[in-house]
């Protein structure tokens, strides 16, 4: 304690803080082992407005500045100690969406979350212009949308980026993202590690027939990469973060990076052939290449890793929000019924049920848990849905099974496609919510992907451990070890995870949910077609 009360003091410690769906997360780090030493969260909730998914731009502020508050109790309730100054800093956000501002930093229109999908056309366009998949939620995308739709605003747009690359500019006043959130933004060359220039020229001639006032790359922010210096805390920026004036500016921020990549990091997934899985609101697997992939897939993102590593990313929607919908039902009965359990022990006996005594297939009870619309199963927008055979034995074990199988119905599809191209993974890692309960939520992934799952004991730090080691590595990568040898050496030379193979009862048991998953897709987009609000 007297250890890290000193590190405190000396302001030697690096923080992260990740903007998630759900919640604002900010881990202090120990400069030494990088292991967690104080906490702060907020939670927040996204709103959809004029039909599309959004927060408000006093919800980003109100909640980091109400997290950061938070991990500065818990170090002072910890370490008796006034946090008043950090080594480095980082700051994650959910990837991809839209925020655009004017050339006086005015912000021009709702900010647009990567759950939206009202961009479909302009993705399609895109795609087909590029030859290169651009996904309905890459920035690009609904910067076309805007312009297709003839939105007021585009013409006044002087900077777009995404929330990481905001929060970052307003507290260093530096126009700059990571790579792996840059990838989100507009296609980037893995060769050079900027945005590929062929398809900026390409785009840059649609703007000219739209009589755009301006080029595509006065827009983009500049690309780093992870050990990049990427600005100092400014003054304005400390105050922003902490509004009692206690924070001292100064300290060295790393690229703001997305969650996908603060995801590699915290799963030590930057390697080629190793790939993570994160499962929560949404859903995405992460696979480092060895090569790239023969063909365009509509299915699959080209990515980067924070250092610039070739990725393929799969990415869903929807994962754990109706699952979690349901766990919040029998908590309604539970109240009502005056019987009290907390939510953790209500989460691990329903999801044990499941694991252990609900049937492989679950017995012809099929669930979607779209909230909102799924790319990869071409269902343009959310309606969860339950159907089941009337002879279906519809208990809790089966109930929950169904929804825990959905939650990967989406991701295995897109599995399926790097199986097709021969993509191998040495190493395959989990972490996010739904790995919460131990072992369930990875013996169920282990059986859907046919593969074996690792949870690492520091996956449950999440993104935003992860992008306090990325920090960490913009000031201690004293040897210029690249990423992943930081991370072998340092980070995780001591790692502890558990390891579960698939059950080939399990695995069969999953198939089949899937055919019928696949079969019954018309039921569900009937639904979208029929239930209006």
């Amino acid at each position: 304690m007297s250890d890290i009360n000193s590190l405190i003091l000396q302001g030697k410690c690096s923080l992260g803080i990740e903007f998630g769906s759900t919640r604002i997360k900010a881990v202090l780090i120990d400069p030494t082992n990088f292991a967690p030493v104080a906490q702060g969260s907020h939670e927040w909730e996204n709103r959809l407005e004029n039909g599309l998914w959004t927060y408000h731009i006093d919800d980003i502020w109100g909640g980091l500045q109400h997290c950061y508050s938070e991990l500065v109790k818990d170090v002072k309730e910890k370490y008796k100690a006034d946090l008043k100054a950090v080594a480095s800093l980082g700051i994650s956000a959910m990837m991809h969406g839209y925020m655009a501002f004017d050339k006086d930093d005015n912000h021009l229109a709702q900010f647009r979350t990567w759950r939206n999908s009202n961009t479909t056309k302009a993705a399609e366009i895109l795609t087909d212009t590029f030859q290169f998949n651009i996904p309905e939620r890459w920035s690009i995308s609904h910067l076309y949308q805007c312009i297709l739709d003839k939105e007021e605003h585009v013409k006044n747009v002087a900077f777009f980026t995404t929330l990481a690359g905001y929060v970052h500019y307003k507290l260093t006043g530096q126009k700059v993202l990571g790579i792996g959130d840059a990838a989100g933004m507009f296609p980037i060359d893995s060769y050079t590690k900027n945005y590929n220039e062929k398809y900026l020229m390409q785009f840059n001639e649609i703007l000219a027939k739209e009589n755009m006032p301006y080029k595509l790359e006065e827009l983009l922010p500049k690309v780093l990469c992870a050990g990049d210096n990427a600005g100092t805390f400014t003054e304005q920026g400390a105050k922003l973060l902490d509004p009692t004036g206690n924070l001292q500016p100064g300290c060295i921020l790393c690229p703001p990076e997305g969650d996908a990549g603060t995801g590699m990091v915290a799963t030590n997934s930057v390697a080629v052939r190793t790939g993570n899985v994160s499962a929560g609101t949404s859903i995405f697997a992460m696979v480092v290449l060895e090569k790239a992939l023969s063909k365009l897939h509509r299915e699959i993102d080209n990515v980067t890793t924070p250092d610039g590593m070739q990725v393929a990313m799969v990415h869903a929607n929807n994962c754990t929000s109706d699952l979690n919908a349901w766990v919040g039902l029998f908590a309604d009965f539970l109240k009502v019924a005056n019987i009290k359990m907390d939510m953790n022990t209500l989460f691990k006996t329903l999801y044990e049920e499941a694991l252990n005594n609900g049937a492989k297939d679950c017995d012809g009870i099929i669930s979607y848990g779209y909230f909102s619309g799924e790319n990869i199963t071409s269902v343009p927008e959310g309606r969860p849905l339950l159907a089941r055979m009337p002879n279906s034995n519809f208990n809790i074990a089966n109930l929950f099974r169904a929804n825990l199988y959905t939650s990967l119905g989406a991701i295995k599809l897109g599995m399926n496609i790097l199986k097709s191209e021969q993509v191998k993974i040495d190493k395959l890692l989990g972490h996010g919510g739904l790995f919460k309960t131990p072992r369930v939520g990875q013996s169920i992934m282990a059986d859907a992907l046919n593969t074996p799952v690792w949870v690492m004991t520091t996956a449950g730090e999440g993104g935003a451990w992860g992008i306090a080691v990325l920090a960490a590595y913009s000031v201690q990568n004293t040897k210029n070890e690249s990423l992943s040898e930081f991370l072998d050496n340092n980070v995780f030379k001591d790692a502890v995870g558990e390891k579960i193979d698939p059950d080939k009862a399990g695995s069969d048991g999953f198939d089949k949910f899937l055919e019928r998953y696949v079969l019954c897709l018309g039921i569900e987009k009937q639904a979208v077609s029929c239930l209006k609000r």
